[in-house]
């Protein structure tokens, strides 16, 4: 497996992207890996190395790089404050085309491009799939669905429900004191109402973060089936290895 970070020119900011690929093959489909609020970490890149194992493209950008790094930040608190929330989506959404141009210059197979976000991540992932069009198939962990607009952050979730063409998988808590129910609830009735044929999956038992193997609120089993949707959803809609070729 190759693994290594590069670093991708935006603007004449040099984007860090960690990487990882099956060694020896080309063409291979692509999803992009979006982090928590701690920026990319052991844990994103272990993601990002099974979904190599699996097959993939995975790279996962430090989409935070301009503002700051989460890691010195002494309270979660201050790292919403001073990073997360300075990080305006419009940003982010260039960083990601980038990051698939590169992709695209790489060899890879863009026309099955995927993503994948957790917590932030998780929201990001929705817009990411309303705003480009190549994106063949979502999924997002518990990622934020509503609540009040900001100037860097202006659109939710739940508002391009019902204009959303990719197929997006949802993997939620009933127990995530971040995200209630019901805005999970609302989120399924504005998807239902569109034609991307997007679905969302409620785990009774879990807490927020259960995917994270390094937070006291992992859940395994629900850990386990949602990887297990996740990669499902990907190769159901249109996003993996189909004939991959020796370089």
């Amino acid at each position: 497996m190759i693994t290594r970070t590069i670093h991708i020119d935006v603007a004449g900011q040099q984007l860090p992207v960690y990487l990882a690929h099956p060694e020896g093959k080309s063409s291979l489909p692509t999803i992009l890996v979006i982090s928590e609020i701690f920026g990319i970490h052991d844990y994103i890149i272990s993601v990002a190395n099974r979904l190599a194992e699996a097959g993939y493209l995975a790279l996962a950008p430090d989409l935070f790089i301009r503002q700051g790094d989460p890691s010195r930040e002494p309270t979660v608190a201050a790292l919403m404050s001073n990073i997360v929330r300075k990080t305006p989506d419009a940003q982010v959404m260039a960083d990601l085309d980038a990051v698939v141009e590169w992709a695209h210059t790489y060899g890879a197979e863009t026309r099955r491009l995927g993503i994948t976000g957790f917590c932030y991540g998780g929201r990001i992932t929705w817009l990411y799939s309303h705003h480009n069009p190549q994106v063949k198939a979502g999924v997002a962990w518990y990622g934020r669905l509503a609540g009040a607009p900001t100037k860097g952050w202006p659109t939710l979730p739940v508002e391009i429900a019902t204009a959303l063409k990719t197929p997006v998988l949802g993997l939620y808590g009933g127990k995530d004191e971040h995200i209630p129910l019901d805005t999970v609830e609302q989120m399924r009735a504005a998807l239902a109402q569109g034609q991307s044929k997007s679905q969302i999956h409620v785990y009774p038992d879990a807490q927020h973060g259960f995917h994270a193997d390094y937070r006291p609120s992992y859940h395994p089993q629900a850990a386990q089936d949602g990887w297990q949707r996740a990669l499902d959803w990907f190769r159901a809609n249109g996003v993996a290895q189909v004939s991959g070729k020796c370089s």
